[in-house]
């Protein structure tokens, strides 16, 4: 019998997964939560009632990361329905789970932890299963750090532009909490994803390096913005090169873009992105864009054929899916990329590079 391997070990194998082959993600988890049709008590189970000092007039149905406390059940059996269609990384249902998010729940900084490093046990837990079961393919955790509620670029109030709801310091260190959890939960990498703030990112970014610094283990950066709209800007206004200009300086594992945007609508986004950075280029749409009644219609098929066409013209390391997608969608994704080259990471020239809303560029 084989030792497990450490996260050393996994850390090297995921490198290495990503030289030979297009990795794939997992999709959507809001969509498959909501497909188990669950009660409030499902969401409270014993800890979160009255006698705990929770009022349960303030609904905490539907924040969705609070399973991994009281239906862990549930997200493991997520997590294994996403690897076993196929899926190298799944995240940790951990997207809303920063001490800042969840203030709209009344969750204090200890509960908050307690989901954070559950999350990523279960995680852990479902990819070393994979990973035994078929050792030819390993399997990898990463932890999920989303955005939040409140923005550091863009005033909380009409009336008046230099208005924020939050300080710089005040998610920095909601970040560092997350952050110590899921690295001790063991994770093998983090996903700070669906970015529609770059500061509230490079909050996240110091908060990772700061915690490296003190000696918490260091681990691969996933970056992964959003393109809100056509216009091809984030929401705090950036084009995808002035994105990756702001983060490129955290020499993440893979940059890419999630959210807001079916494939087709994604595609001229993540070939700028592909064009200008020198690292790993991830990507993972929504089944479409919603439909009046708020669902996502777009078939797996369809999906796969749209990534499949962004792997055949060499712009992408990583794939998967977000809003709409499902283990199915997962599973015609990873069947159409099996065969294709992962793009090959330009070299770019050494230069002055900035930006704000738009990149400069002086080369030497």
């Amino acid at each position: 019998m084989s030792r497990p391997m450490t996260r050393a070990d996994r850390i090297a194998a995921l490198h290495a997964a990503a030289k030979e082959r297009i990795l794939v993600l997992d999709g959507s988890w809001g969509v498959m939560i909501q497909r188990r049709g669950l009660s409030e008590a499902d969401f409270r189970a014993d800890r979160f009632t009255s006698v705990n000092g929770y009022d349960e007039k303030h609904q905490m149905k539907g924040n969705n990361d609070i399973l991994c406390i009281t239906r862990p059940d549930i997200i493991s059996d997520l997590h294994d329905e996403y690897y076993g269609a196929g899926a190298d990384i799944s995240e940790t249902n951990t997207f809303s789970a920063t001490t800042i998010a969840q203030e709209d729940y009344a969750l204090d900084a200890q509960a908050v932890w307690d989901i954070n490093l559950e999350g990523a046990k279960l995680a852990r837990a479902s990819a070393d299963r994979w990973t035994e079961k078929e050792p030819h393919k390993p399997r990898f955790a990463a932890g999920s750090i989303g955005p939040l509620n409140k923005m550091l670029s863009m005033s909380s109030d009409v009336n008046d532009p230099g208005a924020r709801s939050v300080t710089f310091d005040q998610v920095y260190e909601a970040y560092r909490h997350q952050v110590k959890a899921l690295n001790e939960g063991g994770v093998d990498l983090y996903l700070i994803e669906t970015i529609t703030d770059t500061l509230n990112c490079k909050a996240a970014i110091k908060a990772i390096k700061d915690l490296e610094d003190e000696g918490l283990e260091p681990l691969p950066i996933w970056i992964s913005g959003t393109i809100t709209d056509r216009s091809g800007r984030t929401l705090s206004g950036q084009t995808a090169e002035a994105f990756w200009n702001s983060v490129r300086h955290a020499k993440p594992f893979a940059v890419g873009f999630n959210c807001a945007l079916g494939a087709d609508l994604m595609r001229p986004f993540i070939a700028e992105l592909s064009r200008v950075a020198d690292t790993l280029v991830a990507a993972y749409p929504n089944a479409g864009l919603p439909n009046a009644m708020g669902q996502y219609d777009e078939e797996p098929h369809e999906t796969a054929h749209f990534i499949e066409e962004w792997a055949k013209a060499g712009l992408v390391n990583i794939v998967g899916g977000c809003c709409g997608t499902t283990p199915e969608h997962i599973r015609h994704v990873a069947q159409e990329v099996a065969e294709v080259t992962p793009r090959a990471v330009p070299e770019r020239p050494v230069a002055l590079r900035l930006s704000g809303l738009e990149p400069f560029e002086l080369v030497a």
